[in-house]
């Protein structure tokens, strides 16, 4: 591959830290032991925070303990499959998912007025838009890592083209949340290539545009809603304003050191609507105020750092664009999740990692985990 001069060295280096300081147990069984502990930690955070924040309901805690269970079982197994496997099989997984979405417009199940699931007698509904995910990074890392680097203009365009059909497919179920998160996987994968900054500003520049023509042609009038709503929430206090109010609420009322464990508020007394799920933060923030919430983002940012080094240190172009897509992907849900939450993004249903409970979401980030430990553990070219 010819080596051209860009702005990252992200996508050029090939450094080996730590690799061999690694017990050979880990090795064997293919696990990442910093990033398994940071994981587990966090899980076990997470069902004490889903505790209180579900009112105490031991169901709900026990459901989403089995969900961990099933997350960590296809992380472990999926840890065990060779990089070289995962490249080989993307564009078939790529185009599968493209399928599964064109099959939910015509038989996918109707709920709330969103078209995103496909029930299979016998198992029950799967949302496809889910597989995307993972096989958006994928496919876009397989792709470029069989062309020089950085990317040319038509590689990049190429490579928009296959980000933009699942990503507009999802849009319309619609699922505005999923399609920003497929979205900025591929996207990821593109800027840590080592896009030239003529690329960068000219995305930037047409951007500004793209917006107008999102709010005019693209967006649902309940979309439209929710960004009115976040610019003025007290417009509509009772309606739409009333989710991202309670939230402040409570994140305000926990102050620096909260109100104790299993002493909120807000979300006991149901004030926080989808205080288990989405606005599970503002029930942490109102319970352990701001020291809690900053020993949870720190939790984060370790992961974070951990998948970051993990994708320096390797040595495949493929595995290293890879699993830097899947950090910030990781990164990404966090950020967005928090955001609509404290009331400086729109609201768009992304669950908090580890955190909110729900098990389609949690298996699907366990199993980006699982491919991160597979690439640190074989670092195969």
């Amino acid at each position: 591959m010819v080596d051209k001069i860009g702005q990252y060295r992200f996508s050029r280096q090939a450094h080996h830290f730590g690799n061999d300081s690694l017990p050979s147990f880990w090795q064997r069984v293919h696990l990442d032991p910093w990033l398994l502990m940071l994981l587990f930690v966090t899980a076990l955070f997470g069902l004490a925070i889903l505790y209180s924040a579900s009112a105490q309901d031991m169901g709900l805690v026990i459901r989403q303990t089995i969900s961990f269970t099933i997350a960590f079982v296809v992380m472990i197994v999926m840890a065990q499959i060779p990089p070289s496997l995962y490249r080989d099989f993307t564009p078939f997984f790529y185009v599968g998912g493209v399928g599964l979405l064109i099959l939910v417009k015509i038989i996918g199940e109707v709920r709330l007025g969103a078209q995103r699931w496909i029930d299979i007698p016998g198992f029950g509904s799967v949302q496809p838009s889910e597989f995307m995910k993972l096989g958006m990074p994928m496919l876009t890392a397989w792709f470029l890592s069989k062309r020089d680097l950085p990317p040319s203009l038509s590689t990049v365009l190429i490579t928009l083209v296959a980000i933009g059909i699942p990503v507009l497919l999802i849009a319309e179920q619609p699922d505005l949340g999923t399609s920003l998160l497929v979205a900025s996987s591929g996207l990821f994968v593109l800027f840590l290539s080592g896009l030239p900054w003529w690329m960068i500003g000219s995305a930037v520049a047409l951007f500004i545009p793209f917006v107008f023509v999102a709010w005019e042609y693209l967006l649902h009038d309940y979309q439209r809603k929710r960004v009115l709503t976040l610019l003025d929430p007290e417009s509509d206090a009772l309606g739409a304003g009333w989710n991202i109010m309670q939230s402040k609420t409570a994140i305000g009322s926990g102050g620096l050191t909260g109100k104790g464990y299993l002493q909120g508020t807000q979300s006991h007394l149901h004030f926080l609507p989808e205080g288990h799920t989405d606005f599970i933060i503002a029930a942490f923030s109102e319970e352990f105020g701001l020291i809690g919430v900053s020993l949870l983002m720190f939790l984060y940012f370790c992961i974070l750092c951990r998948a970051l080094f993990i994708a320096y240190s390797n040595t495949a172009v493929y595995s290293k664009l890879l699993s830097g897509a899947i950090a910030m992907s990781f990164f990404v849900y966090v950020f967005v999740n928090a955001g609509m939450v404290a009331g400086i993004l729109p609201v768009v249903g992304v669950p908090l990692p580890f955190i909110s409970y729900g098990g389609t979401a949690l298996i699907t980030l366990m199993a980006g985990f699982g491919l991160v430990m597979s690439i640190a553990s074989h670092n195969v070219k």
